[in-house]
């Protein structure tokens, strides 16, 4: 493995804000801080690490409300997601009065991504891939050499991610997951927004709603 994970469920939907840190760094990624800063911060800290960038697979505000304080605190630049996603964060203050969260800004990241690019943690180098139908701009990243992804609100643990929000699309979603998740390997581990982590063979095995034995 050349990351470690640390896990932080944060904000009343206990979305999993992801440490990825380069273990031959010792630089880190911060992914989705959707608020509770206090824990990310107490997390970063105690893992010795020193944070490098912020990056984001969308822009509900559990995933990202927390990111430009964030970023101002550590100093660091705010990466992702696609520009398709700009029609969310233009919305924060509305979805933060909407889910009773803290004031929320809305803001524009440092850097869109697109399909295919790259991001670095360090030493580590993330595949993006641009996975819409949970939203319209909602991307991934994929650590080869880990065999891991994280995969925000695209794909769970025996679930998919809703698509009754605006903008959202299900047959997208069903294509994304298929086409852009799948194809990247069965042995790969996969954390979620919410909930526990899987791998892609087993959600292609058991998952009702994108498995190999659905509709």
């Amino acid at each position: 493995m050349t990351l470690k994970v640390i896990l932080v469920p944060v904000t009343p939907f206990e979305q999993n804000c992801s440490i990825l840190i380069c273990q031959k760094t010792n630089q880190a990624a911060i992914v989705d801080p959707g608020g509770d800063l206090p824990k990310i911060l107490e997390a970063l800290e105690t893992s010795g690490a020193k944070a490098e960038k912020i990056l984001l697979t969308h822009g509900h505000v559990d995933h990202c409300a927390g990111a430009v304080e964030l970023a101002q605190r550590l100093g660091v630049e705010i990466i992702g997601p696609h520009e398709d996603e700009k029609f969310w964060l233009d919305q924060l203050p509305l979805q933060s009065q909407r889910f009773g969260f803290g004031a929320a800004e809305a803001f524009t990241p440092q850097q869109w991504l697109n399909d295919n690019d790259t991001v670095s943690v360090g030493a580590v180098q993330l595949l993006v891939k641009h996975c819409p139908g949970h939203t319209p701009g909602h991307v991934i990243f994929y650590s080869a050499d880990d065999r891991l992804a994280v995969v925000g609100d695209v794909l769970f643990a025996g679930s998919i991610g809703r698509t009754d929000f605006p903008r959202g699309n299900h047959a997208d979603l069903i294509r994304s997951i298929r086409e852009k998740l799948f194809p990247l390997g069965d042995d790969i581990t996969f954390i979620p927004g919410h909930g526990p982590n899987s791998t892609f063979g087993e959600e292609r095995q058991h998952n009702p709603y994108v498995g190999d034995g659905a509709n």
